[in-house]
């Protein structure tokens, strides 16, 4: 989940449809805690020192962060440059990500074009991007693989066959 935080979405909350948003999102993150598999938070942190609410950079109340959710803190669109995302998500073996959050045009691009980069599978999560462009939504969606939460569900029913998981551990 990249930049669901309180300074960028919390004036804006009915105007983007953040909570509609936000339930797809926490859907599949259930759907992939339920299977141990790795969700991420990403967190932008640049012009962080400059903030004097010190609940901005947090995560905004409508996304649920699981007690074994990791964290990332980002200074650059691409949550990938400068922070050691590759690293947790090779260490936790994932080989496929899904990304969602806040902006389509600008840090959900970026971020999946650095999984690319870095020789991820990616899919948008439809219906769990967000922007203040509606036309950037549009755009990613003609662009890019997009995955839906019932391909979602059916992915997860699939890491377990005869209650062994299928997946690397």
């Amino acid at each position: 989940m990249v930049d669901m935080q309180n300074l960028f979405l919390q004036e804006r909350m009915e105007k983007l449809q953040v909570p509609e948003a936000c339930e797809y999102i926490n859907h599949v993150a259930e759907l992939l805690r339920a299977q141990d598999q790795v969700v991420i938070h990403i967190h932008d942190m640049e012009g962080s020192t400059e903030d004097t609410n010190p609940e901005a950079r947090h995560t905004i109340p409508q996304i649920t962060v699981g007690p074994q959710d990791l964290q990332v803190a980002k200074e650059y669109s691409n949550a990938f440059w400068k922070t050691d995302l590759e690293e947790q998500l090779r260490a936790q073996g994932v080989d496929f990500v899904i990304v969602a959050g806040f902006a389509a045009e600008h840090c959900v691009t970026f971020t999946a074009n650095g999984a690319v980069e870095r020789g991820f599978p990616v899919a948008i999560l439809q219906k769990g991007i967000l922007s203040t462009k509606p036309e950037a939504i549009i755009s990613l969606y003609q662009d890019r693989h997009m995955i839906s939460y019932p391909v979602v569900e059916y992915m997860v029913q699939s890491f377990r066959v005869n209650n062994k998981r299928i997946f690397p551990e």
